[in-house]
């Protein structure tokens, strides 16, 4: 991905109504549309003379797909009241990026597993990775997890924006910068993770995952055969689900344990393959007994 003359090359362009002055950007902020998740209809709605004024540069739809409202040289109404370490009204210097996700939902129909949005669509905690999640700053609710294209998707636009509108610093999200009037994005959102990926910070995640597992646990094999039924197992850097995939193994690949943990209720295994440390999901494996001769 490139940003060229302050658009995003080969992204669909839907001009929005709600777009300002020339601005300098120094920060993105990243919020949730709050929406209906069909494609395409928090953008329409963010492009549109709506009555609310609201308008963003981009928003990523669950399918990783991008579209671009507003030049990034330009002014978008996507943050409102807001501060960012004592500059007020951050859309004068900010460019604001929309992750497809219904926001706080509420409980409903608790013994089939279902979650409410404000509109009244009930959706299926399973199906979408929905979970119950209370947090100072969002207080409590039920959250729908971001999708991996989402974020991979994100992770790329950032990238070239930091590369390419050399003006900008930090990456940020509507309730830092709205505290207490906003609670977007929402907890499932793995700031740590990107702002370390695109900024090139330490990750907390690195720290948590040697904490929380253990090297050369009881019972743990010294290598282990992956077994997905013709398919690939992805090697991710931290024990998760969040875009942090560096290589995939192939099925039958045999592949030396270095640690185990227990993160958000799955087991995981540190492996080794092809040059890379990475993490991989143990109800994938199969242990393998090592014979030294």
């Amino acid at each position: 991905m490139r940003i060229t003359q302050h658009r995003l090359e080969g992204a669909e362009f839907l001009p929005a109504h709600y777009t300002g002055e020339v601005i300098t950007p120094e920060i993105v902020i990243l919020h949730d549309t709050a929406g209906r998740l069909t494609k395409g209809n928090s953008a329409a709605y963010l492009a549109s003379k709506n009555p609310a004024e609201v308008s963003v540069h981009f928003v990523i739809e669950r399918d990783g797909t991008i579209v671009q409202l507003v030049q990034t040289n330009r002014r978008a109404n996507h943050a409102g009241r807001s501060n960012y370490h004592g500059r007020e009204w951050c859309n004068a210097f900010s460019i604001g990026i929309e992750m497809v996700n219904p926001g706080r939902m509420t409980a409903s129909d608790r013994a089939a597993g279902g979650a409410s949005a404000w509109w009244g669509q009930v959706f299926n905690e399973a199906e979408y990775d929905i979970r119950y999640v209370k947090t100072q700053n969002h207080g409590s609710g039920f959250w729908m997890a971001y999708t991996e294209g989402q974020l991979t998707a994100l992770i790329n636009l950032l990238d070239a924006l930091f590369r390419d509108v050399p003006t900008l610093k930090d990456i940020t999200t509507h309730w830092y910068v709205s505290p207490g009037r906003k609670v977007d994005t929402n907890p499932l959102f793995p700031l740590d993770h990107v702002r370390a990926r695109v900024l090139g910070r330490d990750d907390p995640a690195d720290a948590a995952a040697e904490a929380g597992s253990i090297a050369d646990p009881a019972g743990t094999p010294e290598a282990v055969r992956v077994e997905t039924e013709g398919d690939t197992l992805n090697l991710r850097r931290w024990p998760s689900f969040n875009p942090n995939v560096i290589a995939t193994i192939p099925d039958g690949a045999l592949v030396p344990v270095l640690r185990e943990g227990a993160f958000d209720g799955r087991r995981w295994l540190r492996v080794i393959y092809g040059g890379h440390e990475g993490w991989i999901v143990a109800s994938y494996t199969d242990a393998v007994d090592i014979i030294c001769t």
